[in-house]
This record gives structure tokens, sequence and C-alpha cells, in this order.
């Protein structure tokens, strides 16, 4: 179509558009921004993927460092680690285009320190050729690639991509791409894998800082290089709570390897969402599970809402409709709409800082005195529509441009905006207002925005916000969004824009690390080990003598491997196992803990054993030691366990018998790992036992004590009835001078009781 445009005096348009403007059209979206959870996926038709990142439990992927993480802040970095003060630049990708996300942040200027932790070096300050893949990590993302039932690729060829805002020193991010068109079973269908790749986590920011010039980003180098797993899945999910199953499902499958890293920011999961009227927009930053639903609608309702913006504002100039599903969008109307308004909207920054000379506001007069600028432009036809902060039905922040404006400028590193439609505010008057109305030259239909910054700054905002709110009559841009986050937690669903959407600019290949050829053996072993899926796992331990609730929890702490060892139970089979029965014991396994804790040791009893694992005994043996819970050999309890089994150890005897043990240097026995060495270990905690006073008391000798104890305390008995059995426990255990096992005397006291009562 062509359309004629003419501009009045004040730059307004006029004319009408000349062309099928009446074209067939798809029907308009149904649904109130107002209510998100109201809205109906597939009328609105819905399309989402997930994209996981998964930390490995191996050695950093390419320097040989080891992936420990150091647990400091701003504040706590040791002095003696080194600092490093870098400005990163852009360079052309293999296609000779510059990528548009890192156009973006090189017009930022930001500087950037890296703090060397004790476990990077010179590759993770790229000043030194990375090495090849780290064994251990390629052999896992395999074993997730078998579980997935993906493809592998014959040859591993690392690649670069694009990353220059300051997470890593490079300016680009190794990743290699591992396997293809896998295949995720979810209860409410199958969801494919189109790509599972290996590559580097980046660098942990650990603080920013505010100066005349741009930014100053503090990073540590502890992750950057760890490895990481990224799984992509097709945009075959059907509803935002099949979001959220989907995500539980690939968590359990990352975790049934055993070889992924635990706890907080291990994993970080991110949604591409998108509705028919909006475009594929990526959102990062979904930590928490339970937010999946509620993140996904409020963006469903975002797109639906600047949808709709577009279409009024086009009104407005007379200019065609968006049409309602963006496959029928026309580039050429697009690119004639953008030309109409570019010409309504020029960039033209003013100086109005006289204006605010006299302005109430602190944060203004401040700055203003500091030698900061107060900018302005004006935005025609948008007076009204930048909105103003109001909640959904669900206490979400309603959808408005001015917030999209707001954080465009917060990218070019100011702390924020003003804009008319919340004016008068802040300490900026109605005078004001109406001053800057006149210095633009604008009326009530128009707005304006204002930003008070360093001149160059505020220049780079503005310019940034005229961008975006040109973009406010076409569909929304694709780009990666981060959900806002309060104290650690999502604010409310909503999500605020990082940098627009990366394009295939971004990769190019990797000259330093050769191509990892893969074969057809490796693969067949990979699928010939594969590990056991957590079913499998929980039907291995059914039986076993333990509660569901004692099952579910070794599965999810991981110690089922260690509990069947300490029972003398046989190997957990594996989801790639063809032999049959599922705890068949080939002639090469070994059984009990001769595997490696404690050759020669007994069965240990199921409860007992199971209750060590999973109650606090090994943190409180750590606490006295003074070392981490994870140092504390499991085989040292379970030798206690075997003592207190056999009656030469009391129950309260565990923790302090086996810290004295640890720190006393007595832990390990000098020699080989043997059926000699443990019976001597044995033989050594019995013999602490006594000498400590941690031997059981002789059944008879207690249960004089429990008489003495009943007799003198008749009275509070009568009273209080079975409520006397705690206060009572712990006047005999005293008694006993802790050479008691309290289960003898509660079972002891419980007779004695009810005899009397």
């Amino acid at each position: 179509m062509n359309m004629l445009i003419t501009l009045d005096p004040m730059g307004r348009v006029m004319g009408e558009p000349i062309g099928d403007v009446g074209d067939a059209r798809a029907p308009e979206p149904i649904g109130d921004v107002d209510d998100a959870d109201s809205l109906d996926p597939a009328g609105l038709g819905f399309m989402c993927g997930l994209e996981v990142h998964q930390q490995l439990a191996t050695g950093k992927l390419h320097s040989r460092q080891a992936g420990e993480l150091h647990d400091v802040t701003i504040d706590s970095v040791p002095e003696q680690w080194p600092r490093v003060r870098r400005k990163l630049r852009v360079a052309q990708g293999e296609s000779g285009k510059v990528d548009i996300a890192a156009r973006f942040e090189a017009k930022r200027g930001r500087q950037f320190i890296y703090i060397q932790a004790p476990n990077s070096g010179l590759i993770e300050l790229d000043d030194q050729p990375p090495e090849g893949h780290d064994e251990d990590a390629v052999e896992a993302a395999l074993t997730i690639a078998g579980l997935m039932r993906a493809h592998p690729v014959p040859l591993l060829q690392t690649m670069r991509k694009t990353v220059v805002d300051g997470s890593n020193t490079s300016g680009f991010q190794r990743t290699t791409l591992i396997a293809t068109n896998g295949v995720i079973a979810t209860p409410d269908g199958d969801v494919g894998v189109d790509v599972i790749c290996l590559e580097e986590d980046s660098a942990r920011k650990l603080d920013t800082t505010a100066t005349k010039d741009g930014e100053i980003v503090t990073w540590n180098l502890d992750r950057l290089g760890i490895p990481l797993v990224e799984i992509a899945t097709a945009p075959e999910v059907q509803s935002p709570e099949h979001a959220q199953v989907t995500a539980r499902v690939m968590g359990t499958i990352l975790r049934d390897t055993r070889r992924v890293r635990r706890g907080l920011g291990s994993i970080r999961q991110d949604l591409n969402v998108s509705i028919a009227c909006g475009d594929r927009v990526e959102i990062k930053g979904c930590q928490d599970l339970d937010w999946i639903p509620r993140i996904i609608r409020l963006e469903m309702a975002r797109q639906l809402h600047f949808y709709r913006l577009a279409n009024t504002l086009r009104k407005q100039l007379s200019l065609p409709a968006l049409p309602p599903d963006r496959r029928d969008t026309d580039a050429i109307t697009e690119t004639e709409v953008a030309s109409a308004v570019a010409a309504v909207i020029p960039l033209e920054i003013h100086d109005v800082g006289e204006v605010f000379s006299t302005c109430e506001s602190k944060m203004v007069a401040n700055s203003l005195a500091e030698g900061s600028a107060m900018l302005a432009i004006r935005l025609p036809y948008l007076g009204g529509n930048l909105g103003v902060k109001s909640e959904d039905s669900g206490g979400a922040q309603l959808p408005r441009l001015g917030q999209e404006l707001a954080n465009a400028a917060r990218l070019a590193g100011v702390a924020g905006i003003f804009h008319s439609d919340e004016l008068p505010a802040y300490g900026i008057s109605h005078d004001e207002v109406a001053a800057v109305k006149a210095a633009l030259g604008i009326g009530d239909a128009d707005a304006f925005v204002l930003c008070c910054a360093p001149a160059w700054q505020a220049e780079l905002a503005l310019e940034a916000v005229l961008m975006r709110a040109r973009m406010g009559w076409h569909r929304i841009p694709q780009e990666v969004r981060n959900v806002v986050v309060s104290k650690g937690e999502p604010a409310d669903g909503t999500t605020t824009a990082m940098r627009p959407l990366p394009g295939g600019a971004r990769m190019y290949p990797e000259t330093d690390i050769p191509p990892l050829q893969l074969t057809e053996q490796q693969w067949q072993n990979i699928l010939e080990n594969l590990p056991p899926t957590r079913e499998q796992r929980r039907e291995t331990l059914a039986g076993r003598g333990i509660s569901d609730d004692q099952i579910m929890q070794l599965l999810d702490r991981q110690f089922d491997e260690e509990f069947l060892a300490g029972i003398g139970a046989d190997r957990t089979p594996g989801a790639g196992d063809t032999t049959g029965e599922a705890d068949g014991v080939g002639e090469d396994i070994e059984v009990g803990l001769a595997s490696g804790l404690a050759p020669g040791l007994e069965s240990l009893p199921a409860k007992a054993w199971a209750t060590t694992l999973l109650d606090s005994t090994r943190k409180a043996v750590a606490e006295v030691v003074g070392c981490p819970e994870t140092a504390v050999p499991l085989a040292a309890l379970a030798l206690s366990i075997q003592v207190r089994g056999e009656g030469g150890m009391t129950r309260e005897g565990v923790v302090p018998l086996t810290a004295d043990l640890l720190s006393s240097g007595a832990w390990p026995l000098g020699g080989p790992a043997n059926p000699a060495a443990t019976s001597a270990m044995l033989a050594e905690i019995t013999a602490r036992a006594e000498a400590q006073g941690f031997k059981p008391a002789d059944a008879q000798d207690l249960a004089v004590i429990v008489d003495k104890v009943i007799a003198e305390r008749g009275d509070f008995i009568t009273e209080r009835g079975m409520a006397a059995m705690g206060p009572l426990m712990g006047v005999v255990m005293g008694e006993a001078g802790g050479a008691a096992d309290g289960k003898v005397v509660s079972e002891l006291l419980k007779q004695a009781i009810l005899k009397l009562l």
C-alpha cells in the first residue's frame, strides 16, 4: 500500500492512508488485561518454550580450574585477591554484522572491574588461550542428552557467542552444541527438545556504581567458566501451567544424573513467550517454579495491552491497523508506518533546566547543583497514553508505556525519568509542568519526558526513550526481559526490559579450541550406562524397612546410594540396564560398604542409618570439628552407628565420639582400607566410648535408677500422668551420667509410669 503523509505546523499528521485498509483480518484478540488469570492461551495463540541452564558438578569447562564458588560480597572480598579494570568493545560477527544486543551495550560506555577468586587464572582473565573441553562435563552433558532421547552431533564445534555486558572478560561466551531433537515426557504430553548445549557460565556481579562518566560494574570471576548445560525446548508448551510442569520434569531429569550442582543459583529457567498479536519475548530470572504461570500470564496481558495501544495510536494518525496475527504483518506497511511516526516524533532534545531553578524536589535540586542537566523531549499524540501506576485484579502492576520508557532510560544508566502523565508529583509543581509544555510547544494531547542526569547520559537515555516511544505504534519488540525482584523474590510477576533479543550475528567459531570427535562407541557407552531414574530409585528403596517419607527424603537429598550401601543392599539399576532383574548382582559388583566406605563392615540397621543420613547428626559433628558438613566422612558415622548397634555406645555418644575421632587424628587408621583396618577402627571407637562414659549402662542398673526417680516423684507423676515422661527423661539421663541409651530409658520409664497410674 502507499501512504500520503503531510504534517501541519505543529508536526501533526494530515491526510488519509491510501490503499486497502479494509482487507480481511483475523479475529481481534479477546481478553481483559486487568485480569491476566482469565486470559485464554489457546484463543490468544499462545506459544511458549523453556530454556534451562544447569551448572554441572565438575571443574571449569576450558581452564582446568576448580568449579567452586566463593561466598563473598563486595564488602567481604579479601584484599589480597587481584583486581583488573577493563572496558569492552564490540566486533563484527562471522556475517560481517555487529549484533544488535552488542551494539546497544557498547553505547552504555561502562567500565568493569574483575576480581580474581582463587579458582580463576589467566584464562578467566582472557590473557591465555583456553584448554579443551573438560571430559567429565562432556560426559555429563551427553548423559543428559541420553536421558532426553536426543540425537548427538558427531563433531563438537565450540562457538563464540558475543556478550558485552561485562559478564565475560573475553566479550563472548564459549558454547558447544551437544545434541538436538530430544523429547521430554510430561503428564500433559511430550515437549520436544530443540538443542542441548554445553557452555561456560558467566561471572557473578558484585556491585554497580554510578559515576558522572558512566557505570563501574564489579564482577567476581569464581563462577566464570563453570560448565552449564543449556536445554532449549520446542515451543510446544501448551499453557502457563504446563510450563511449570515441564520445568519440574526437566529439573528431575537433570538431578537424576547426580552430576549437577544443587542449591540457589545452580539452575536458571528462562521462558520464551508470545501470543499471536504480540511477539517472542525471552524472560529471565524465573527461579521460583511456583511463579512461572503468573509470570507468563502477565506477559500475555502485557502483549495484549500493547497491541491494543498500538492500534489506538495508529487510529489517531489514520494509519493502517496492526493485524491481530503477527504472521499477517506486512513489512512494507510497517516500514511506512515507522517513517510516518518518525516524522511525527523527531529526535529533538531540549534543555529545560531554567524551569527547575527553584524546584522543590530535593533530587532535582541536588542533581542540578552537582552539574547535571534537565533535558526533555516531546512525544506528540502520547498524552494520556503513557499511563500511571495501577494494579490488576491480582495485585500486579498493569502494563503501561510509561514504565517501558523508564526501563529504556535505565538501561542507559540513569536512575529514572519523569513523564507528563504522572506529573505534577515527586516535588515537580503544576506551574513547572505548564512551563515545560510551553517551552516544548505541546498541547494536552501530547506528552513529554524529563531526564535529570549528566548531559551525555541524559541525552543517551532520552534517545532510548524516543526509540521505545516510536515502537508504541508497532507490535511489541522482541527483547530479553527480567523478572522484577524484591528482597530476593519476584515482586509481583511483572518484568522489565534488559536488552534487545540477540540475533544470529552474535555467533562465530572458536578458533582456539579444536573440534571434538564423538564416536559411535562413546555414545553407545553413554546409553548403556545411563543413571537410574527417580522412579527406579524409589522402587529400589521400597521394602527396605524405612517409611515412605524417609524414601522421598533420601531421594530428594540424593542419599539413596549411601543408604543402600550402608544396609548391604545391591546397587540401584541404571536406566540403561538391560541385564534383567533390578536387584541382580554381577560377580564384579561388591555389596555393603565394600565399595569404598568401610570394607568388611556389617550391614547397618536400616532405620538407624536412614535417620543418621537425614537428621542433623552430620551437621552437629561438623560444628564440633569446625569443618564443612560434607567434609564429615559418612564412613565414620557408619562405624559409630555400627558400634552403637552392637551395644558399645549410647545414642548420645554418636556426635561427640565421631567428632573426637576426626579432630584427634585417629581417623583414618594408617595403611590401606581393608577389613582389618575397619575392625581396628571399630575397636578404637568402642574403647573411646567406654573411656568417655558413653558405654551404655546395664539394663538392670538403668532399672534401678528409673525406680529411684519414680519413687522420689510420685506426686508429680500422679498430677501430670504420661506428660511426666519428658521431664523425667532428663532426670534419669542425668542420674546415669551419659551412659544411658535414650531409647532404653524411654521404654523403662513408660512401663514404670503405667504401673504407677
